[in-house]
């Protein structure tokens, strides 16, 4: 039987979870659901976010839905995202952005650079340790690679390298693997990358870079789409997968039901892709076009509509079109 951990997380993500677990739970009833609860609120309840416990649970499942996390501005405080990601080796950060007339997928190192998790702070200095390996980077560029051939695009190689040395490391290593591969490909300073696919997203397929950068990367293409409410993104290693909204906790909207829900319910697409289900991932993909086009929309796009109210419309549209689908096979039958 096919497991899904859900995770709601912090802030928002009691909010948006529920709703993308409905419409799994709607076109998967057959899965087994179970719930692993972590994040700041279970570290102030028990001094513990996240225990190993927790790690060996979300072991068990086939994939992963997961929810925004809210990380304080604490020393003593361990990332949660962080410490799962390394934890179940989760090296391929994989962000989506899809608009009129660009399809954009951004390849994130997962498990290393500016988040090796190698720091130091004191009176007068504060260090992180930026860790870029062969061995990570080889793995990184081999996904890339292999999602730009899928895609049949031009791979991008986003770097600092004529800044940072660890940057010459990872684009030196990256090029020579893309050259062997015969992809095509380019690379780009990254500032400038930032700016040119804001201005010309048509240019782009598939964007490879090292953690940070991909991390603000991602988010600044969301304007692309609308903002960060709209987009999804997998985590993905060789034996687990983990499928987050782009969006953080946002304790400043939290439970007055106004976020969007539209990244986590692209999320829970994104995990029915990887268990196999590409038909259940486009039905929610097209509930969602269908329920915007229709005028309900939340804060964020300018709408009225409520987290609740929005996700409610989501899955009568999936019900509908689900009832449809089983009334073509009955008239078939005849």
């Amino acid at each position: 039987m096919t497991k899904v951990a859900i995770v709601e997380g912090d802030g928002i993500g009691h909010e948006v979870i529920p709703v993308a677990e409905t419409v799994l739970e709607l076109l998967h009833p057959e899965y087994e659901y179970f719930a692993v609860d972590v994040g700041y609120h279970r570290w102030e309840q028990t001094g513990c976010p996240c225990a190993d416990r927790d790690v060996e649970a979300l072991k068990m499942a086939d994939a992963i839905l997961f929810g925004a996390i809210t990380t304080p501005p604490m020393k003593d405080y361990q990332s949660v995202v962080l410490r799962i990601r390394k934890a179940l080796d989760l090296y391929a950060n994989l962000r989506p952005v899809v608009g009129d007339g660009f399809d954009i997928m951004i390849v994130r190192e997962n498990t290393e650079g500016l988040y090796s998790g190698i720091e130091e702070s004191g009176p007068d200095r504060a260090t992180t340790l930026r860790v870029v390996t062969r061995a990570g980077t080889e793995r990184i560029i081999r996904k890339a690679i292999d999602l730009a051939k899928q895609r049949n695009g031009i791979l991008t190689i986003g770097h600092k390298a004529n800044v940072i040395k660890s940057d010459v490391f990872f684009r030196d290593i990256c090029l020579d693997m893309a050259t062997a591969a015969g992809v095509q490909f380019n690379d780009k300073f990254i500032d400038a990358l930032s700016l040119d696919l804001l201005q010309h997203p048509d240019r782009y397929n598939v964007v490879v870079t090292t953690n940070m950068f991909g991390d603000i990367l991602s988010d600044v293409a969301s304007y692309l789409v609308g903002g960060l409410g709209l987009v999804p993104s997998a985590n993905i290693g060789d034996r687990y997968a983990l499928f987050e909204p782009v969006h953080g906790s946002a304790p400043d909207i939290a439970g007055k039901n106004i976020a969007n829900p539209v990244a986590a319910l692209r999320s829970a697409a994104m995990l029915l892709a990887h268990l196999g289900d590409t038909s259940g991932s486009e039905r929610i993909e097209t509930a969602i076009q269908k329920v915007l086009a229709s005028g309900i929309k939340t804060l964020d796009l300018g709408g009225t509509a409520g987290t609740k109210e929005f996700g409610g419309a989501v899955i009568k549209a999936i019900k509908r079109e689900k009832n449809r689908t089983v009334l073509s096979r009955c008239y078939r039958l005849y």
